[in-house]
C-alpha cells in the first residue's frame, strides 16, 4: 500500500503545472482576416492611374506570450501575377488579443493595364478572385526569454470589384519558431 506524503503531492502537483503550462503554452498559429477594402486615391502615372486602397486587417494573437513584429510586405495577386503590394508597419500584440490593422496598399496602373481584360470580365460578373501572401518577421516574449519566429500567411479573397465588397475570405497562416 502506498503512503501519501507532501514531498509526493508537491512533485504531483508541480508536473501537473508543468504539463498545463507546456500545453497551453505551446505556439499556435495566429488568424488573419479581411474585413474591408477601401478605395483611398488614384495617383496620376502617365499615361495610366495607379490605385491606393486600405486593406483592413483583423489580426489575432491566441499565444499565451505578447508578440512584436517587423515591417513587412503583402504581395496582392491576381490571375497567377503580382498586381499590387500593401505594407505592414512594424507593432506588437498582447498575449490572447487581437488588433485592426490599416494597411496601405498601391496597384500600379501598368499591372492593371496588363491585366485590363480579365479585370473588365471581373466587373461584369462583380466578382474578382485574389491571392495575398506575406512572410511576417517577430519575436515572441516568454518571461525573459526571447524567441524569433517568422509567420507565413495566406490569403484567398473574392471581392467585388465595383463596391469593393469582400464577398469571401479564407486565410491561413503558418508559424515557425527560428532557432537563431
Amino acid at each position: 500500500m502506498a503512503t501519501w506524503s507532501w514531498a509526493s503531492a508537491a512533485v504531483g502537483a508541480a508536473a501537473a503545472t508543468a504539463i498545463a503550462a507546456v500545453i497551453h503554452g505551446r505556439p499556435r498559429d495566429p488568424t488573419f482576416h479581411l474585413i474591408s477594402i477601401e478605395l483611398s486615391s488614384f495617383k496620376l502615372n502617365l499615361p495610366l492611374l495607379d490605385v491606393e486602397l486600405v486593406l483592413t486587417v483583423h489580426v489575432t494573437n491566441p499565444n499565451a506570450a505578447p508578440i512584436r513584429h517587423s515591417a513587412a510586405t503583402l504581395s496582392i495577386f491576381y490571375d497567377g501575377a503580382l498586381l499590387g503590394t500593401a505594407e505592414v508597419l512594424p507593432g506588437a500584440l498582447d498575449p490572447s488579443s487581437c488588433r485592426v490593422l490599416r494597411l496601405p496598399a498601391r496597384l500600379p496602373g501598368l499591372e492593371l493595364a496588363h491585366h485590363a481584360k480579365a479585370l473588365l470580365a471581373a466587373a461584369v460578373r462583380r466578382e474578382m478572385t485574389l491571392r495575398a501572401t506575406v512572410d511576417i518577421v517577430g519575436t515572441a516574449r516568454v518571461l525573459f526569454w526571447v524567441h524569433p519566429f517568422s509567420v507565413h500567411v495566406e490569403s484567398h479573397v473574392v471581392v467585388d470589384p465595383i463596391h469593393l465588397d469582400v464577398i469571401e475570405e479564407e486565410s491561413r497562416s503558418e508559424t515557425q519558431l527560428l532557432l537563431t
